[in-house]
């Protein structure tokens, strides 16, 4: 269960690695990989299993499903991207500049493609999250996240 209540995560999780998830669905769908993923911030990790099981869960869902599923994505990014903008505000981290304006842009981008998923263009906006939102997830997390959970973990007094 998520330690914010407005991030809800999404019913049935797919698979955990190594907890059976065969190669070909573990190429099609994303999951948390926690020798990849883990910052070993439980709140941040937390928040970052939801956000790649609400990208698996668009990439399976149907054309009907796809365009809730991508409403709730925009919501829980919104609220995964204040939180950290709260942590780093709080922490006092150097980093925040150049981290929350990469937050804005990928909101940014998201906001935009819901807009043409309204016009109809489903198949931009499943190309995006397929192969854009995975690559840049893994990218943002090496980099951002990994400096943000050091500094956190540095901070006296700090608990997250």
């Amino acid at each position: 269960m998520s330690t914010h209540p407005a991030i809800r995560p999404l019913p049935n999780p797919l698979p955990q690695a190594g907890e059976g998830a065969n190669d070909a669905r573990r190429a099609a769908n994303p999951i948390f990989d926690e020798s990849r993923h883990a910052l070993n911030m439980a709140q941040m990790d937390e928040t970052h299993r939801e956000f790649i099981a609400q990208v698996a869960a668009l990439i399976a869902a149907s054309d009907a499903e796809f365009p809730a599923l991508f409403q709730a994505l925009i919501d829980h990014t919104r609220v995964h991207f204040t939180e950290e903008g709260r942590l780093m505000r709080a922490s006092k981290y150097r980093g925040l500049p150049e981290h929350e304006s990469e937050h804005h842009r990928v909101l940014g981008e998201l906001l935009q493609l819901n807009r043409s998923l309204k016009r109809g263009r489903i198949l931009l906006v499943r190309a995006y999250v397929r192969e854009g939102l995975p690559e840049w997830f893994d990218s943002h997390l090496a980099m951002m996240d990994s400096a943000l959970a050091m500094h956190l973990r540095n901070t006296q007094g700090m608990q997250y």
